[in-house]
């Protein structure tokens, strides 16, 4: 079956080049972006194929050999986690609404189709990535401290903590959330900081882990480790 689906998508991929004008036949623009349906296309084909889930696993593996091999050497070794498309997964809404991060508006496990993000995060429904739950484990039995620093804002702290426990990450040190309304250029604007604040109560931040840019910017990590995220981009 994995290898029907292989070749159908392959035959999807294939086809626009198949009926490819001739050499010099066709006139069209030179610096046009990648199309957003072709980048949607093969965002949809690298998650539902297993690549997603794959490369996941041989960063997440690579974490855990690191703290292995990292928190005996120091004094209160810690961990810190990103949560969305790190910790927890939101495939579902990020199919649902069409990669769209659309935050406002309604959302139930009921309806089929759009979902506002704010209202999917407060359902408390998302899955554990496993690859990082198992890295959640592994420095939980090695002693590793683990610090949840997150873009989520404060009005969701008693779902992001319900949804974190409920998918495996009970025991955690601390769970960091921007008050309601704050905003920054960038997310690493608010993340390094704490990330600071960490190191300052005497942790060494021995790992950092997350799927944008903007949760490893900044330094305070001895390792950073970034899982691939193609579907959204946070600043």
């Amino acid at each position: 079956m994995r290898g029907r689906l292989a070749f159908a998508a392959f035959l999807a991929l294939a086809a626009p080049a198949a009926a490819q004008p001739a050499p010099g036949a066709l006139v069209a623009p030179a610096q046009q972006p990648v199309n957003v349906g072709d980048a949607k296309f093969a965002a949809a084909v690298y998650h539902d194929s297993g690549a997603y889930q794959r490369e996941i696993a041989v960063i997440a593996e690579k974490a855990s050999a690191w703290i292995a091999e990292r928190a005996p050497q120091v004094t209160r070794p810690a961990l810190v986690l990103d949560i969305d498309e790190t910790a927890l997964s939101n495939w579902d809404i990020i199919k649902r609404d069409d990669f769209g991060r659309i935050i406002p508006g309604p959302c139930s496990l009921g309806q089929d189709g759009p979902c506002g993000w704010a209202a999917w995060d407060l359902l408390g429904v998302d899955p554990a990535i496993e690859p990082v739950r198992e890295v959640f484990a592994k420095a939980r039995a090695l002693g590793v401290a683990v610090f949840f620093i997150s873009g989520r804002p404060e009005s969701q702290r008693e779902a992001t903590d319900r949804n974190l426990v409920a998918a495996g990450y009970g025991g955690y040190e601390k769970l960091y959330l921007p008050a309601d309304g704050a905003n920054f250029a960038s997310l690493a604007d608010y993340k390094m900081p704490i990330r600071t604040q960490i190191e300052a109560e005497g942790y060494a931040i021995i790992a950092n882990m997350g799927d944008q840019p903007s949760d490893l910017f900044g330094g305070h990590g001895e390792k950073l480790f970034q899982l691939p995220n193609p579907f959204y981009r946070i600043p």
